[in-house]
């Protein structure tokens, strides 16, 4: 017997952990694999997957068609979750985060349920198409990603007129969660209308409103979870799971470079950046000394923004909206794509780390997935951490 009860989701009983989606290349197929074959949801992020293929990237390195990088993008993501499945081997569930602010990804939820992925978690946006994205795939599990009900009640409303409901929702606090969140604006993340407390209570009874029932989407809470007493309170107060990322991200098997996992491992949680990202949300990283250098120029930067598609290092014009490309001035000035791909690299002089505000439970001890879930769930501290 446990102390928990499982998450089920798309007909399957899990452990109630959720592994993160962490893009860009940070959780690919080995780490959503691996959590996976411990019977849990792991996570791959869908966003710019080539950088894990050389021939990939061979392909695209000095290519300016967007089309052809696009192309590229979905032959890794139809290999990372191949790959992920086969890993789990029956076991776990193995989902698909995309990004509603990216520009292709009608396109990259197609691919990934085409390529067996069991759930698509969907955020950055209100993903009131999904179901309709989807529908050619009935069996492949719904999760929003939102912060607080009011999201919640629009997007569920939308799906119930489309003849679905979510299997899951993440609600994820902006204040403590890393990467791209979930705020209209940077001064909100700390607003006390995201408490998990009170979101997951004003769920509950949006549910009864809605006259759900056994039908209701089960409730995982993301943001500032890193610790088995904080598992055991949020399970033991109206969640159904809870969604763990820089965590993953620091294990044996995360997929970034192991100079990545160093850098999250040794900054203080306490002491990360915040700041507006190209993509015009609010965003957590680890303040190194480029993130630094940036946001002294960020003024200046943004007071120079000017509309022009060839702005685009890259030609692959990855977002819906970008703040370098569009010229919008209020949004980030740098390119992400190339910030995320040289931190997953490594690189640490050049690239954008995030990172969540929880302390990470091994220090900066670089643990197994299986040590992880049996610290969370258990309470168990690996001997040697």
């Amino acid at each position: 017997m446990t102390w928990f009860q499982s998450l089920t989701l798309a007909g399957r009983e899990l452990l109630p952990i959720v592994q993160g989606g962490m893009g860009v290349g940070v959780s690919a197929h080995r780490l959503a694999g691996a959590v996976a074959s411990q019977n849990a949801v792991g996570t791959i992020a869908s966003v710019d997957l080539r950088h894990h293929h050389p021939d990939l990237v061979e392909q695209t390195e000095h290519c300016r068609d967007r089309e052809r990088i696009d192309d590229a993008n979905r032959v890794a993501l139809d290999r990372e979750v191949r790959a992920a499945l086969d890993m789990a081997e029956g076991r776990g569930l193995v989902a698909v985060n995309v990004m509603k602010a990216v520009r292709d990804h009608p396109a990259l939820v197609r691919q990934a349920c085409e390529s067996g992925a069991q759930a698509i978690v969907m955020g950055a946006g209100l993903p009131l198409d999904l179901p309709d994205m989807t529908a050619d795939y009935p069996k492949v599990a719904l999760i929003p990603i939102l912060s607080e009900a009011r999201g919640v009640a629009a997007v569920l409303k939308k799906w119930m007129k489309k003849g679905r409901m979510a299997d899951a929702v993440v609600i994820e606090h902006p204040g403590y969660a890393g990467g791209h969140l979930g705020a209209a604006r940077l001064d909100d993340i700390h607003d006390e209308r995201f408490e998990f407390k009170r979101v997951l209570g004003e769920c509950h009874q949006l549910f009864h409103d809605l006259q759900l029932g056994s039908d209701a989407p089960r409730l995982i809470v993301a943001g500032g979870v890193g610790s088995h007493e904080q598992v055991r309170h949020w399970l033991a107060n109206g969640a159904d799971a809870v969604q763990v990322g820089t965590a993953f991200a620091v294990t044996q098997e995360g997929d970034a470079h192991e100079n990545f996992k160093r850098v999250l491992m040794q900054a203080d949680p306490t002491k990360l950046a915040e700041f507006t990202s190209v993509a015009g949300l609010p965003a957590r990283a680890v303040a190194t000394p480029w993130l630094t250098r940036y946001l002294r120029q960020e003024k200046t930067l943004q007071a120079g923004a000017r509309c022009d598609p060839r702005r685009c290092s890259q030609r692959m014009d990855c977002l819906t909206q970008c703040g370098i490309r569009d010229g919008i001035s209020r949004f980030g000035q740098f390119c992400i794509d190339l910030k995320l791909a040289a931190a997953m690299r490594g690189e640490v002089s050049r690239g954008l780390f995030f990172r969540g505000a929880s302390k990470l439970p091994f220090g900066d001890a670089m643990r197994s997935v299986r040590e992880l879930m049996d610290y969370l769930l258990n309470g168990r501290m690996p001997a040697a951490a």
